[in-house]
């Protein structure tokens, strides 16, 4: 039976942005203390670059909301 490698394994998708920004932070402290494997440093590095995309894609989406309700002017958020 052959292995599997971490390039083949199905990443699995966030619940949420939030959810994405938690693990997306874990991983990053992981990758700085040095104490991970090589290998497990390009998947977690893969892993990161999948998470910083689905996060900015999130943030697109909800910036493109807004536009749509702001008749396509981007204003400046100032708290009540």
């Amino acid at each position: 039976m052959p292995r599997s490698t971490p390039a083949q394994t199905p990443s699995v998708q966030p619940a949420s942005y939030e959810e994405a920004l938690a693990e997306l932070e874990q991983l990053v402290g992981r990758l700085e203390s040095g104490d991970m494997p090589l290998e497990q440093l390009l998947s977690g590095y893969q892993r990161g670059a999948e998470l910083l995309k689905y996060c900015q894609q999130k943030l697109e989406a909800v910036e493109s909301q807004i536009k749509v309700l702001d008749q396509g002017l981007l204003k400046s958020w100032t708290p009540e």
